[in-house]
């Protein structure tokens, strides 16, 4: 790993647009002549994620089984050899989406343990306008009132907090979404971006280029209420083969997604996201669903063939056996007489106790 290679930490919810803004910004680095590492992480394996990263910029480590901050020395281990691997001159890391108290387990220990090899950007935490504006005005995003205090203190320990997705909310409501956000939150830079139209996205890759200034301060964090924030949500990840007869791959996601939005609807669940990758040869199609109201969004293409693959990752406010029912029932019923599902992968938990590897504080 190069000296002094540039290490970019981006924090936020689930379904705040992590992956999306980091196949953006790889992308741009790379175009203006940068040498790219990604590392992705999860509490188990089979992450659509990596599979999607690695079609956009292949250098790609994932850290999965534990949180970067429960695995501090596994992290380190896959910056190093993402770093070597490539001779990365920048290094982009996405922690799992319900992870805390990020500055005490992973900015502070980089900066006392690595400075002499990394150079560590602010901690970016990506926002979801409408689940931010709800959080302020008090209430809890849909989710539970100990994940709303998870995503509140993602918010807190924050050095920039970046409100995603503008192209799906009025110019004048983001305005004053901004300056609230700036009221609750006046440590924090606030900024803006739309991955869909490019809005903004220059602006906060050229600051997080610029500044190596992450503070020192820590944030008080109840680890029993983060725990139990952790736990509400059953998680699943699966890869299944699909086998049929010239089958048309992007109707099929479509209808699965659909499927699953209907049930998540019917059920008033709350939803960290439902994300699909149906990969056809070359081919994909990448879909999600980040809300209770189930609405589906897709993009890409896998085309028709008579086989594919399908990576599916839920993060549902249901016991791990519900939402495994919920999961397959609805894969089912989406491939009726048509398609045979062969299992490659599935895995389904509730996530453990946060254990960090480290913990330094420093209040400010």
């Amino acid at each position: 790993m190069k000296q002094n290679t540039r290490l970019i930490l981006v924090g936020g919810f689930l379904g705040a647009g992590k992956t999306t803004l980091l196949s953006e910004i790889a992308g741009r680095l790379m175009t203006d002549g940068k040498k790219v590492g990604l590392i992705t992480n999860d509490q188990a394996a089979e992450l659509v994620d990596t599979a999607f990263l690695l079609k956009t910029t292949q250098n790609v480590a994932e850290v999965s089984g534990s949180c970067f901050c429960c695995n501090f020395n596994g992290f380190i281990d896959s910056i190093r050899d993402v770093g070597e691997r490539s001779d990365a001159d920048i290094l982009i890391a996405e922690p799992v989406g319900s992870c805390t108290d990020l500055s005490a387990t992973i900015v502070q220990p980089i900066k006392r343990l690595y400075a002499d090899e990394l150079l560590l950007s602010p901690l970016t935490v990506l926002a979801d306008p409408f689940k931010l504006e709800d959080i302020l005005n008090g209430g809890t995003a849909g989710l539970h009132k100990s994940a709303a205090y998870i995503y509140k203190k993602q918010l807190e320990e924050s050095d920039i907090i970046v409100i995603t997705k503008t192209d799906t909310i009025e110019m004048a409501r983001l305005d004053f979404l901004k300056e609230k956000t700036k009221t609750f939150f006046p440590h924090a830079e606030v900024m803006a971006v739309s991955s869909k139209t490019s809005e903004g996205v220059g602006e906060w890759l050229s600051y997080v280029l610029a500044n190596s200034n992450s503070k020192d301060k820590t944030i008080e964090v109840d680890y029993k209420t983060y725990a139990e924030g952790e736990a509400v949500l059953g998680w699943l990840n699966a890869t299944v083969s699909l086998r049929g007869d010239q089958i048309d791959w992007d109707k099929f996601a479509k209808r699965f997604l659909n499927e699953i939005g209907q049930r998540v609807k019917s059920m008033n669940l709350s939803v960290g996201h439902i994300k699909i990758m149906l990969q056809n040869g070359s081919n994909f199609l990448v879909g999600n669903i980040t809300n209770e109201l189930g609405n589906v969004e897709t993009r890409g293409s896998a085309g028709n063939s008579d086989q594919a693959q399908i990576i599916i990752n839920a993060r549902v406010e249901l016991a791990p056996g519900q939402l495994e029912i919920l999961v397959s029932e609805s894969l089912r019923i989406t491939a009726v007489d048509q398609v045979k599902t062969g299992i490659l992968a599935w895995k389904c938990i509730s996530p453990g106790y946060p254990n960090p590897t480290y913990r330094y504080i420093r209040n400010m």
